[in-house]
């Protein structure tokens, strides 16, 4: 027993109250450094050009993460007898413990920085990773938060990267592709219905008319279909977008006299 306490002797300093004023003044500095992060830094890039939005808002969990190992860094020293042997055994049993209780939370936090550099995606993109799909919200060091279309937060940790693909609708800009499908009977005028659904688009009063609307036509065994492409001015209104271009396609198409297809039930939803 003796030696045990002999042993923690060693290595933990004598804690006075200038030693505990002075870690939790680390503390306390780390506290307000991270706020400051986290609360005034995207308010005040709120108001930046977009292009600097992209560039400085994925480091914001970079610069958490150094302020807390910084801060670690400083109160270790203020608590353990500063040799090279006690450090050296200090954070060898803490990196013991600390990796084999975390190892999920450090393979998120690897992925996390990762994806600061690679920037599969930004704030405000719209992206896919495994069944979830949203806005970003916020970029943690660990985990990335999406709003989906039903108004519900996800939080995914970054560590999904390394077994699910990302898909990024929009990239950064601030419009996204949007697609309207149409089954058709093929008994019809491919032309006129074309014709229509380009026109459709072009009288929508989300559209960008700066990028290209395109109608893809594919015949399949059981019908025509149609895919309309187009983009809406803004990332946001992306479901209303499409929807306006269902309802009043699927009108001017019956005015045409185009009739629905009907495809079998598995095809129908692989095609959506």
């Amino acid at each position: 027993m003796n030696g045990d306490e002999s042993i923690s002797a060693r290595i933990l300093r004598n804690l006075d109250s200038s030693a505990l004023f002075d870690a939790a003044m680390v503390v306390a500095v780390s506290t307000l450094a991270i706020v400051v992060i986290e609360q005034v830094t995207p308010r005040l890039l709120g108001h930046a050009p977009r292009r600097t939005q992209h560039a400085v808002m994925p480091l914001l969990p970079l610069a958490r993460l150094l302020i807390i190992v910084v801060a670690i860094a400083s109160i270790v020293p203020i608590i353990i007898e500063p040799t090279i042997q006690n450090l050296i055994a200090f954070l060898g049993a803490a990196a013991l413990a600390i990796g084999f209780a975390l190892k999920d939370y450090f393979s998120s936090l690897f992925a996390g920085i990762v994806a600061m550099f690679e920037r599969p995606y930004r704030r405000h993109d719209w992206i896919e990773i495994g069944d979830d799909y949203g806005q970003v919200r916020d970029l943690g060091f660990r985990a990335v938060q999406i709003v989906t279309p039903d108004d519900t937060v996800v939080t995914i940790p970054h560590g999904r990267i390394w077994e699910n693909n990302v898909r990024n609708a929009n990239d950064g800009a601030g419009t996204l592709l949007c697609v309207a499908d149409f089954y058709l009977d093929p008994r019809h005028d491919a032309g006129r219905a074309r014709r229509a659904l380009r026109d459709v688009a072009m009288t929508s009063p989300y559209l960008d008319l700066a990028r290209p609307v395109v109608v893809i036509v594919k015949e399949r065994p059981w019908g025509t279909h149609y895919r309309l492409k187009a983009y809406p001015v803004d990332a946001e209104d992306q479901f209303l977008f499409t929807s306006d271009l269902t309802v009043r396609g699927k009108d001017e198409l019956a005015r045409l006299g185009c009739a629905p297809a009907a495809p079998p039930p598995a095809v129908a939803t692989n095609e959506g």
